[in-house]
């Protein structure tokens, strides 16, 4: 970690009652821990609205694997992007469903279209886009 600066808040009671109250149920134990992370997660949602910025995201998906061409439909979308995927896990969650966790890099724009993409696909049940970033 880089050197800490120190500051100094004024918050409303209330607030701050809120804000401890969300630090307990998340397990921070401290509240600089807990503001760091909200500030890091500010960050890297703006850093997201810039379509040409380098991030990193992780794609998680569910679906039914017994779809006739879906599996395929999938590999597809992956391969066409396979400069921006980093891997993926492919996992059995029943004789039906499967689930899939692919980890991508690139330009913030193109992972996110690539991840609608997949989310949209027929047949994939659930999806979830978790933005992050290298350089926060």
């Amino acid at each position: 970690m880089s050197a800490l600066a120190r500051t100094t808040l004024a918050i409303e009671r209330d607030l701050l009652e809120k804000f401890d109250a969300w630090m307990a149920k998340h397990s921070y134990a401290s509240r600089s821990e807990a503001v760091r992370d909200l500030m890091r997660n500010t960050l890297v949602e703006q850093e997201w609205a810039s379509p040409g910025a380098e991030v990193l995201a992780v794609l998680s998906i569910v679906f039914d694997h017994g779809k006739h061409t879906l599996s395929q439909a999938l590999v597809h979308i992956q391969h066409e992007a396979h400069h921006c995927i980093l891997c993926s896990q492919h996992v059995h969650l029943d004789r039906h469903r499967c689930a899939e966790v692919i980890v991508m890099q690139g330009k913030a724009g193109q992972l996110r279209r690539l991840g609608e993409a997949i989310i949209a696909t027929r047949g994939v049940r659930a999806g979830k886009l978790t933005l992050m970033s290298t350089s926060v």
